[in-house]
């Protein structure tokens, strides 16, 4: 078998090949942030495909494929796929001296890469509900300077003014204050679960006149404490619907019109896409 360096370096060349990124520091903090240091001792329990095994022991070299790795089984918290957040990472493209909001930080790990790249001068505030993997998240993150662990609800307080917010909990919308919170250009990826059957990563951006909106891949994460339910009186889109969603907007800013995939309270989702020049 290969040395752990040599299998974290060949996993750091798959997961920058997935991203699809022309940024070469992509492939950079796959390769030098370790995933152990965030997953506690091993040997590890994960997931591939419909298998649950454990690891033979605790060599790392184990944990360097695309496997999902549990952190709480009683909760179904899981360190998630390599791969899907490699494309992920690629799609949000952080960026030196940005601003990122992590929403779900679990342990740390993809908060760390984050971190990375957005170096220098960029920070990450990342939001953890579950107090003890809140205190392991902070634990595993004291050597960067950059990171801020609050551990609190991301849905029920506010988020700092954002570049990218990373959300790693299924949301049937993102709450209006998330949306206020990006800036101009800002982007926000989270896996969009308006039903038990709808379950789609979507990218937004915030453009000058809207939020423009594309689901690219399907996604299944655990659902967002105060996020995850909708209201009596929600329009709830087939998944036909859904993967057609061009833009999002504010109910307050915007009525929803005959183009709208999907209501829901303060945010509505639209078969429109935005264009530059769109004011109406």
């Amino acid at each position: 078998m290969a040395e752990p360096d040599e299998a974290r370096r060949f996993y750091a060349r798959l997961m920058a090949a997935q991203a699809r990124s022309a940024d070469p520091r992509v492939e950079e903090v796959f390769a030098s942030v370790p995933r152990e240091a965030f997953l506690g001792p091993g040997p590890w329990t994960v997931f591939a495909g419909e298998g649950r095994f454990e690891t033979p022991s605790a060599d790392p070299r184990y944990i360097y494929q695309n496997v999902l790795v549990v952190l709480d089984a009683g909760k179904g918290i899981n360190n998630g796929e390599p791969l899907l957040h490699a494309m992920w990472l690629g799609k949000a493209e952080p960026k030196p001296g940005e601003a990122v909001t992590h929403i779900g930080a679990g342990t740390g790990y993809y908060t760390a890469l984050l971190a990375r790249l957005v170096e220098p001068g960029g920070s990450v505030t990342a939001f953890e509900l579950e107090p003890d993997l809140a205190a392991r998240a902070k634990a595993n993150l004291a050597a960067y300077d950059n990171v801020e662990i609050v551990q609190a609800d991301a849905v029920a307080n506010p988020l700092p003014s954002s570049d990218i917010i990373y959300v790693n909990a299924g949301v049937v919308a993102p709450p209006a204050a998330w949306l206020k919170a990006l800036k101009p250009g800002g982007r926000m990826i989270f896996p969009w679960r308006p039903s038990e059957t709808v379950g789609l990563a979507v990218l937004i951006t915030r453009l000058e006149n809207g939020f423009a909106c594309r689901p690219f891949m399907g996604s299944w994460f655990i659902p967002c404490v105060g996020a995850s339910t909708a209201e009596p009186g929600a329009k709830i889109p087939t998944r036909e619907r859904a993967v057609r969603t061009r833009s999002i907007w504010l109910t307050a800013t915007k009525a929803p019109d005959r183009t709208a995939t999907a209501v829901f309270g303060e945010v509505w989702f639209s078969s429109r896409t935005i264009r530059v020049d769109d004011t109406r």
